[in-house]
């Protein structure tokens, strides 16, 4: 029997008075769900994977998107009318430490933020979920759920547009090569266990290889595939996001932008090879995000990383990651990898 976390029942609108048990009241002045302030709900859960459902909308016309744990995006901005109550679904992964598997462990049970231009909550419930498929991701600090604005990683991202009964299980770590990745018990001792049968685990490794020859990168991509298949998931190979690198002509540098070592290992050409003679599906990112990079030419692609607030060409702003998790999204659909209607495309 599940037990359900819970405040909000879809239809407890307009009723005056203390909040009943297990219900959410309406009043004239819209007052938060039982567990919420105006602006956050926490919910004393133990670890483990939740389905969340949650009733937007209120008097007036609302935006209200929903974030958690360590600054996911976990629904977009979602637009009600006056008077419109609409019930959104989605499942989030609880654990500790909640964001950077190497980091603080962050507040216990599980956190929501209430956000979006002009947000209203009506209700919330929290219900251990029963069926869901994790979607692991093991990579660096282009990927993680990075601690503190203006950062964020492409898969801090990607929650937002996954409905419910699709969970991310973010693992990637700031700094972390494939050499430290597999040798550090936080990270690829920690996630191997967790991987169930049908599991997807997305594998973007190459930002800090930067002293890893080309035989130990490949070896250290090939043991994560062998480790993912023996737990009965799935293993997809990411090539990694472009640095924001131009040469004159307008196109991105071949070294630095396409991650190419000191070495000269070619970082995303050995993961297209590991792929192909592993019969791994693999998501091109480097390709995907080169062309749109490049496409939006010097200026127009500054706002994808943290140019204006860092000089930072290699770390994405929100709105970069988010445009990034959507690239993700759409590869995992034309892979057959989830299904399309499993995803969100807004």
């Amino acid at each position: 029997m599940r037990r359900a976390y819970a405040v909000g029942v879809a239809l407890c609108l307009a009723v005056p008075g203390a909040l009943a048990t297990g219900t959410t009241a309406q009043a004239a002045a819209p007052r938060p769900p039982g567990n919420c302030t105006a602006n956050a709900c926490h919910f004393d859960v133990p670890a483990g994977t939740y389905d969340v459902k949650v009733l937007l909308g209120g008097d007036g016309a609302a935006r209200t998107a929903i974030s958690g744990e360590s600054r996911r995006s976990l629904l977009p901005e979602t637009a009600t009318a006056a008077g419109e109550r609409v019930a959104r679904s989605f499942t989030v992964d609880v654990r500790t430490p909640e964001g950077e598997p190497t980091g603080p462990d962050g507040t216990p049970g599980l956190d929501l933020t209430i956000g979006g231009s002009a947000p209203a909550l009506a209700g919330v419930t929290v219900t251990p979920a029963r069926h869901a498929r994790q979607i692991f991701l093991v990579g660096d600090s282009t990927v993680c759920d990075q601690p503190g604005e203006p950062y964020s990683g492409w898969g801090q991202q990607l929650p937002q547009y996954l409905r419910k009964g699709l969970s991310v299980a973010n693992h990637a770590d700031s700094g972390e090569s494939t050499v430290s990745y597999l040798a550090d018990e936080r990270l690829w001792g920690t996630v191997r266990p967790l991987i169930r049968p049908g599991d997807l685990v997305l594998v973007q490794l190459a930002h800090n290889d930067k002293t890893t020859d080309g035989a130990t990168y490949r070896a250290n991509l090939e043991a994560l595939v062998a480790g993912v298949r023996e737990r009965g998931g799935e293993p997809v190979l990411v090539t990694p996001v472009v640095r924001r690198w131009f040469n004159a002509d307008g196109t991105l540098n071949n070294g630095t932008a396409l991650l190419v070592n000191g070495l000269g290992v070619d970082h995303p050409a050995v993961v297209r090879s590991v792929a192909a003679a592993g019969g791994v599906p693999l998501i091109d990112l480097t390709a995907k995000t080169k062309a749109l990079v490049e496409s939006l030419g010097v200026e127009g692609s500054k706002a994808l990383y943290l140019y204006a607030e860092k000089r930072d060409n290699t770390h994405t702003s929100a709105y970069g990651a988010t445009v990034y998790a959507g690239l993700v999204r759409d590869e995992l659909v034309a892979l057959r990898l989830v299904p399309r209607g499993g995803v969100r495309t807004r």
